[in-house]
């Protein structure tokens, strides 16, 4: 429990090493501070004020840290905010009116030097230089909290990022084809520019696993990515729809210019190498492409469809070829 042990004015601590009165040296500042108490907390203790009343805590000796609801019970949270000698917290919920930072704990044991609201209030009336004090701490921490939204907002969009990245390929994933291919058709129509997509399912896949294994299948679709990576232009993007099946979307292709990229495509993956090890022997993995290009009005649901409808004939014309 918090217990008052003394004024500071009789505790011997210098009120040039507080930062809120830095470069201070009004005789009233040091007799209104003289009269705040002091107050001592032990370590990992809570500091609870007395009062509903919102005041300011400057530590003196120890130091504190603020942590939010959210954090809980967490200690040593990259979010937790430090207070250190000379440093103060609370002056936003005086300025506020209300007591809404976060629970502080000691982390030392610790002494508090506690100015109430209506003596810091008295305090910025009586002295220029505490207001001043006052606002280039308020325009510091406002720089930091800003400095670690916009990493947060970094940090949340890296994460955003690697969801939309297969795990097992390095394609884009399902969920980033569902996201970003109805933003692409959106852009072709308004931009009267064609677009192509191809459907793409490796033959006989199942077989395939059954006979070198399942490390051997995930060999395969490493290999099908890097054919696709080393054939597309940077302006087409390649995408794992699930299990075997893959989606290449051609920005600004029509049919033609699709036809020859899937035939491309067919050619290379039916020369690629999928073991580096030459004792084994070499699979023969072969894919069926169906291609659709956009038409008037479409949307990208019926565009998928359309290309699955074709890759269905491919197959049906006996796989490894490519079918519209």
């Amino acid at each position: 429990m918090l217990q008052k042990r003394a004024t500071f004015g009789s505790s011997g601590h210098a009120l040039a090493n507080i930062q809120l009165f830095a470069e201070v040296n009004d005789p009233i500042v040091s007799a209104i501070v003289n009269d705040c108490p002091i107050m001592q907390i032990a370590v990992n203790e809570a500091v609870a004020p007395e009062t509903a009343q919102a005041c300011v805590y400057v530590v003196l000796r120890g130091a504190l840290c603020a942590r939010s609801a959210a954090q809980g019970d967490h200690p040593h949270s990259a979010d937790e905010m430090r207070i250190l000698p000379g440093e103060s917290i609370g002056e936003l919920s005086v300025l506020d009116d209300a007591v809404h930072f976060s629970t502080l704990y000691a982390l030392q044991d610790s002494e508090l030097l506690v100015i109430e609201s209506e003596t810091l209030w008295r305090l910025i009336d009586e002295s220029n230089g505490v207001a001043r004090n006052l606002l280039r701490q308020l325009s510091f921490r406002l720089r930091a909290a800003n400095a670690q939204l916009r990493k947060r907002e970094k940090l949340g969009e890296f994460y955003r990022q690697l969801s939309m990245v297969d795990g097992l390929t390095g394609l884009h994933n399902r969920a980033w084809l569902n996201e970003r291919l109805p933003v692409m058709v959106a852009e072709a129509h308004q931009q009267e520019q064609p677009l192509s997509v191809v459907m793409i399912d490796l033959d006989h896949f199942k077989n395939f696993n059954d006979t070198y294994g399942h490390a051997g299948g995930d060999s395969a679709l490493k290999a099908t990515a890097h054919v696709l990576g080393k054939a597309l232009r940077p302006t087409d993007f390649a995408a794992r729809f699930g299990g075997e099946e893959l989606v290449v979307i051609l920005p600004g292709t029509d049919h033609a210019g699709g036809m020859l990229v899937a035939q491309r495509l067919c050619e290379r993956l039916r020369e690629t190498v999928i073991f580096n090890d030459m004792r084994m022997p070499l699979p023969h993995l072969t894919a069926s492409f169906g291609i659709a290009t956009l038409e008037t009005d479409q949307d990208a649901e019926v565009l998928l469809t359309r290309a699955d409808a074709a890759l269905y004939r491919a197959k049906k014309a006996g796989r490894n070829c490519v079918a519209c």
